[in-house]
């Protein structure tokens, strides 16, 4: 979404995780392989939310921390507030807060994009207080394919817009006729199709798919197991940065990061949504001040 509307917006993203920083902190530019090493031998998560964000969509991002997530989905503490007063020093024509988990930033808002999976439950998509989120949501992005069922039970809650996607890697660097190791947080059930786009639609020769980033004694062993992969391909997320990138760089090994492109498979374009959602609330704004 960054991404997309930066474009031809001025964009600030304000990102929130568990691991995210004591103070709200700026990302203005691309952080590198080895600027995010530096970070993970400070002992800093070097895998956060915002730094993932400021990587790989390349806007200017700002990371905040946030502990606990309630129910409806408050976090039990968090330094958003901050990081939104530097976002709006700023003066952008947009600032894009991004949940972590199932907590929802401590802002409000003029619209709201919500995304949720075909493999949870309906029962749990739309129920309990889930049903909250989807009313107070101006777009659904459902990612996992397309679940008619899924998409009539939500729409039973609030007639909203409900974008099918699936998830697929896009390498920052081309691995094109590559021996690839991939490191992700997808299920075991979904490796195959990622194997299969890697090697289809991108040339690369997968040896192996781990999916323990979140993982490290597992995650660990996988690394091992990557035998004569020249690049690993790995998702900055959990312990991709002290575990995956540091083996790499002592065997001498390509680190490539990877990005997840949503693939829309059902009637609505994700492209359109999003525009459509970002222009209403950039006019919204305008009216109320």
């Amino acid at each position: 979404m960054a991404r997309l509307l930066a474009l031809d917006r001025d964009v600030v993203v304000v990102a929130m995780g568990r691991g995210g920083p004591a103070e709200p902190e700026v990302a203005e530019v691309q952080p590198t392989v080895d600027r995010l090493v530096e970070l993970s031998r400070e002992g800093r998560h070097a895998a956060s939310d915002y730094l993932e964000t400021a990587a790989l969509a390349g806007v200017v991002t700002i990371g905040c921390r946030r502990c606990g997530g309630g129910l409806a989905g408050a976090p039990g503490a968090s330094n958003v507030l901050d990081g939104a007063a530097l976002a709006a020093e700023r003066g952008p024509e947009l600032v894009i807060f991004d949940g972590s988990g199932a907590a929802i930033p401590p802002v409000e808002t003029d619209a709201r994009v919500l995304v949720t999976s075909t493999r949870q439950p309906r029962e749990v998509v739309t129920g309990y207080l889930n049903a909250y989120r989807i009313l107070v949501s101006d777009l659904v992005v459902l990612t996992g394919g397309i679940d008619d069922e899924l998409v009539h039970a939500i729409h039973q809650v609030k007639e909203v817009p409900v974008v099918p996607v699936e998830l697929r890697p896009r390498p920052a660097a081309p691995v094109l006729g590559r021996r690839v190791a991939f490191f992700t947080t997808a299920p075991a059930d979904a490796h195959a199709a990622l194997e299969r786009h890697l090697r289809d639609e991108l040339g690369a020769e997968v040896v192996l798919v781990s999916g323990n980033l979140a993982r490290r004694e597992a995650l660990r062993e996988d690394v091992a197991r990557a035998g004569d992969a020249d690049v690993y391909l790995v998702e900055i997320k959990a312990a991709a940065i002290d575990v995956v990138v540091e083996a790499a760089l002592e065997r001498g090994v390509e680190v490539v990061f990877a990005d997840n492109e949503l693939v829309p498979v059902g009637v609505l374009d994700l492209d359109t949504e999003l525009i459509r959602l970002a222009d209403q609330a950039i006019a919204r704004e305008a009216v109320t001040s």
